[in-house]
């Protein structure tokens, strides 16, 4: 594989988190049971909600994308942004205070490994709305900051 196919890849699947990552949240409720990880996914749907809501009162549009065509959806606040912001707080701040599930492995590793993982990935998921050209930066920025008004609400 070349350099060029890996990029290709990656941005595909950049492209495709809110997939991945709903997925993934969704068997992680199955898999623990845990009223916990329903809160933490319910409180992911109430943000993009709102995201999606706000949207509808900003009306601000998406950038031209490179191939010259344009989404119908409003751009104004990212809600990938937004969502996968909530993410990254939510993990260091179960990490921090919350009790490990039964479920799950309890070692100092359960609660290290994801604070190198998920912040730095949530940051690559934000940035690549820019790269893929969905979203301005202060678009991306604006779902950032929303996210932590959502979080200190919640």
């Amino acid at each position: 594989m070349t350099t060029r196919d890996y990029r290709s890849w990656i941005l595909y699947a950049l492209d495709k988190t809110n997939v991945i990552v709903t997925t993934l949240t969704g068997c992680m409720v199955l898999y623990t049971r845990s009223t916990g990880v329903a809160y933490f996914a319910a409180g992911a749907v109430c943000c993009s909600l709102l995201v999606k809501l706000a949207k509808r009162f900003i009306r601000q549009p998406r950038p031209i994308h490179i191939e010259g065509r344009q989404k119908k959806s409003y751009g104004m606040p990212s809600t990938h942004s937004a969502v996968i912001s909530y993410y990254a707080a939510y993990v260091v701040l179960a990490c921090a205070y919350l009790p490990i599930h039964p479920s799950l492995p309890v070692s100092p590793v359960s609660r290290i490994l994801p604070l190198f993982i998920v912040p730095p990935l949530s940051s690559v998921i934000a940035v690549s709305r820019i790269w893929l050209g969905h979203h301005t930066w202060p678009q991306v920025a604006t779902g950032c900051i929303f996210e932590q008004l959502i979080t200190s609400i919640h």
